[in-house]
């Protein structure tokens, strides 16, 4: 299997067989700055500006119907694309960070 391959059960088990190593990458990390890796899915660097990220100015921008319209739209985009760009993974991801945003706006309209 490879590393891109590992879904998040695979990393979870691995941290709870070597917590001691997790913990020495963060102290690592901590100490090291410059080495932290971007997070592509959650906080892709290009998507900020300043102290605001796209995705909130794209929602203060809209609607919520055509806010929700933008999620569904950008969740569909990442599935359908997922096995022809070459980060697998990095997608589908993506695809259910769309997707678990859109869930967060539809829950509150409900509840």
């Amino acid at each position: 299997m490879s590393i891109d391959d590992a879904s998040p059960a695979d990393w979870d088990r691995l941290r709870d067989k070597h917590p001691a190593l997790v913990k020495k990458y963060e102290d690592y990390l901590v100490n090291n700055p410059d080495e932290q890796t971007e997070d592509m899915v959650n906080h892709p660097k290009h998507y900020a500006y300043g102290s605001i990220e796209c995705i909130e100015a794209i929602e203060e921008s809209m609607t919520t119907e055509a806010f929700k319209g933008y999620l569904k739209g950008n969740t569909m985009k990442y599935l359908w694309r997922y096995e022809r760009k070459g980060k697998h993974v990095e997608d589908l991801e993506k695809a259910q960070w769309y997707l678990d945003r859109l869930t967060s706006v539809v829950t509150k309209e409900v509840r």
